[in-house]
């Protein structure tokens, strides 16, 4: 099989920007969760024209579906320098201690603006209720609506929104790639909008597309996870970084058959218990902390054990659970676990991990700026420096908070009047036509997926990698000089590109980190590798 890297190609279609419908702004948004909703809603309030553009609708992104709460220092009892700790002691050398103190001394101000803007957090007695998760040393996660979290944040965030006249929104709009002028200043966006063509120029140009966990056949993610504003950011000649390092949460609903459902990691941080298939509790052979230790441990411990018992899953024991609490406590749970006859009075859940979140992503600066101008990155597609070579569980909705803010007050600095931006420009991108084989591009997703899941996983080594990255450039030699004219088939061009990279970071860090595990080299080496690695197209 040819390891051949194909033709790179600056745009995915041809452009003529002369023939195109265009529009104008002041602040393009790039995105629809926490994050691109937090920068858009600053960028207005600044007094920016803003356009948000989303690939499917406001509420089809990760935030919508976030079980997890959002971590902030809120008891008295509780401390930023704890919170600091727990998160530096979670990245395993590779956080940014000023990005951490940041966002952590944020949070407990954007989360009572927050409540101001109408999400409804969980309270007992006229508090804010906070639990405990694994890494963390206090409790110190609150959540909305028991066990949707991420609903009730965008809730308030679109509510909020909608209040800001300045601020237009264009739903089922899939942006193909950034748009860039011969000093590679980003200009904004060409995208398609039911079928058309449209390009979108933009001052400044925030990028906040979620993360890639689409790549992987067992993945908490919804449909839209594709890594697309990986893959552009890519294209452009942005730096990516630590893209070795995707978390895979323990514990997913395993149905075989079924799409996966995350449990959130607060039921475990409540009381409940792993269990193999032959009833044994056996997170304490693994980890002192049990089932409240880190996310990686906990995956890597299922891992084994549905191997040594020869299962597909292992059990989560909520039977000393009080019923009616659960189902107050965790209504979306509970409800999944009812519409497949579980009844956790008596039955135990079954669960697998499954690829959950991306911590590498756009490198950007402590003001959300990447290394092309007039572009920013917030949310899961950016690597800010918080979480180094792993994610504290819930430091994430809070991360997309702080970020999206500074990237929404930066894009509307130093607007100039009159606004030059308003104007058309003249790019022009002409494609041969591909005399290649075409491959089916649905299975050409399918069977990437299986080989994300197979050879880039939880576990990994050498040969399996370097196995994944040829294959993969087998695939886009008769994928990547194609021009498809659906999201499907630019999806499955985007897929091919982060996949690729991620594969490729995996094997160069030849160490074991954080989410990052290799079988051949176990152990951590601070001498070569306590550092970043960071993968970039040259323009």
């Amino acid at each position: 099989m040819s390891s051949k890297q194909p033709e790179f190609r600056r745009y995915l279609v041809p452009i003529d920007s002369l023939s195109t419908q265009q529009f104008f702004t002041d602040c393009l948004v790039i995105g629809s969760g926490v994050a691109g909703l937090r920068a858009a809603i600053e960028a207005a309030s600044l007094g920016a024209a803003v356009t948000v553009v989303c690939k499917g609708t406001l509420t089809d992104s990760n935030t919508w579906h976030a079980q997890g709460g959002i971590a902030s220092v809120i008891r008295n009892d509780d401390s930023f320098e704890s919170h600091i700790a727990d998160t530096l002691a979670t990245g395993a050398g590779l956080c940014e201690p000023e990005v951490v103190r940041q966002v952590v001394k944020e949070g407990p101000a954007l989360v009572r603006q927050l409540m101001e803007w109408g999400t409804p957090f969980d309270q007992d007695n006229g508090t804010l209720d906070v639990s405990l998760e694994g890494g963390h040393s206090h409790p110190r996660i609150i959540h909305s609506h028991g066990d949707s979290t991420g609903r009730g944040i965008a809730e308030g965030l679109i509510q909020k929104l909608k209040t800001l006249p300045q601020i237009r929104v264009i739903e089922q709009f899939f942006a193909i790639d950034l748009l860039t002028n011969s000093d590679n200043e980003c200009l904004g966006v060409l995208g398609s909008c039911q079928g058309t063509l449209q390009i979108v120029w933009a001052a400044k140009t925030i990028l906040a597309t979620g993360g890639a966990g689409r790549l992987y056949r067992e993945t908490t993610n919804p449909e839209g996870a594709t890594g697309d504003g990986l893959a552009m950011a890519y294209r452009v000649g942005a730096v990516l970084r630590d893209m070795e390092f995707l978390q895979f949460h323990p514990t997913t609903l395993y149905i075989a058959g079924a799409s996966r459902a995350l449990i959130t990691e607060t039921v475990r941080g409540e009381g409940a218990i792993l269990r193999d298939r032959d009833g044994k509790a056996f997170m304490k052979e693994y980890h002192p902390d049990g089932e409240l230790a880190p996310r990686d441990v906990v995956s890597r411990a299922i891992l084994d054990r549905m191997l040594k018992t020869g299962s597909t899953h292992v059990y989560l024991d909520l039977r000393h659970f009080d019923k009616e609490y659960f189902r107050r406590r965790f209504p979306t749970i509970s409800e999944l676990c009812e519409s497949f006859a579980i009844d956790i009075s008596r039955d135990m859940i079954p669960v697998r991990p499954s690829a959950h979140y991306m911590i590498g992503g756009v490198k950007v600066d402590r003001n959300a700026a990447t290394n092309i101008p007039r572009l920013y990155a917030c949310g899961e597609v950016a690597s800010t420096g918080l979480h180094g070579a792993n994610r504290l569980g819930s430091n994430s909705l809070l991360e997309g908070l702080v970020y999206g803010r500074m990237a929404g007050q930066k894009a509307a600095e130093g607007l100039k009047s009159p606004r030059t931006h308003l104007r058309p420009r003249r790019i022009e991108f002409q494609i041969a036509q591909s005399k290649r084989s075409y491959l089916d591009t649905e299975d050409v997703r399918n069977s990437l997926r299986s080989l994300m899941w197979r050879n880039v996983g939880i576990t990994r080594q050498e040969t399996p990698l370097v196995e994944a990255q040829e294959i993969i450039r087998f695939w886009q030699r008769y994928v990547m000089d194609k021009i498809f004219d659906t999201p499907f088939g630019w999806e499955c061009q985007n897929m091919l590109t982060t996949a690729l990279l991620m594969a490729k970071a995996a094997e160069e860090r030849k160490e074991s980190r954080g989410v990052h595990y290799r079988q051949d080299y176990p152990n951590t080496d601070n001498v070569h590798f306590c550092k970043h690695i960071e993968l970039s197209r040259e323009m």
